[in-house]
């Protein structure tokens, strides 16, 4: 069985039934004026991991494996969203406000979009997902047992709050997890560090941790 160099040991990778889930790397996210920034958060650690994210895509694409992106968004109505999600803190802008880049995260809204650099192309599936977790009120199961897919890889952001509640409720579904290390990023460093430490921890609790440099390998010869 071919495997990837991964912490806290070896990942066992069965190909033909590996996607690649980039969760959330939207304008709203990253961009000086989007919701990120509203609330106070240093967005260009998000703009950071852009080149990384955009090879482990590359080199997805080039292995003909699938690439499923998810956007955080919410209906323009505001029927899905929870007043305990809109409500929490002092924000300078709350969902549904209308910011810089339209409302802030509603559907079809310029800011909600996934950054033009790492644009899905025809045919990827695109995933609308109204809370932190990609499984919650949304297709993602279906697609993903349509297609076979039982390993997922994770790029995306944040660390700790949507890649680490998806990684959490896809390991409960019986799916192998991993998380592309340099391809997923935090506002706060040390909370990036802590998802990833509970994430390996106890044998790969959750999941397993690699460098993109050792997933791309792995998948060249896919």
């Amino acid at each position: 069985m071919a495997k990837i160099k991964a912490e806290p040991f070896a990942f066992p990778v069965k190909h033909d039934e590996l996607a690649l889930i980039v969760i959330d790397m939207q304008r709203d996210f990253a961009e000086p004026g989007g919701f990120g920034a509203s609330l106070g958060n240093d967005v260009s650690r998000i703009t950071r991991i852009v080149p990384d994210v955009k090879r482990l895509i590359q080199g997805f694409r080039n292995a003909g494996l699938p690439v499923i992106h998810t956007m955080e968004c919410h209906r323009p109505d505001l029927s899905d969203l929870p007043p305990a999600k809109r409500d929490r803190g002092n924000p300078a802008l709350r969902i549904g406000d209308e910011g810089p880049m339209g409302r802030i995260l509603i559907s079809g809204e310029p800011g909600t979009a996934i950054l033009p650099e790492l644009a899905p192309l025809k045919g990827e599936v695109v995933i609308e997902k109204p809370g932190k977790g990609a499984f919650y009120a949304t297709d993602l199961g279906t697609v993903l047992r349509q297609r076979g897919i039982r390993q997922l890889v994770f790029a995306g952001v944040t660390t700790e709050v949507c890649v680490q509640t998806t990684m959490r409720e896809a390991n409960d579904r019986g799916y192998e997890c991993l998380l592309a290390e340099e391809a997923t990023e935090s506002y706060f460093p040390e909370f990036k560090a802590a998802a990833i430490a509970m994430i390996r921890a106890q044998g790969a609790i959750v999941g397993w941790t690699a460098h993109v440099d050792d997933i791309l390998e792995s998948i060249a010869h896919a």
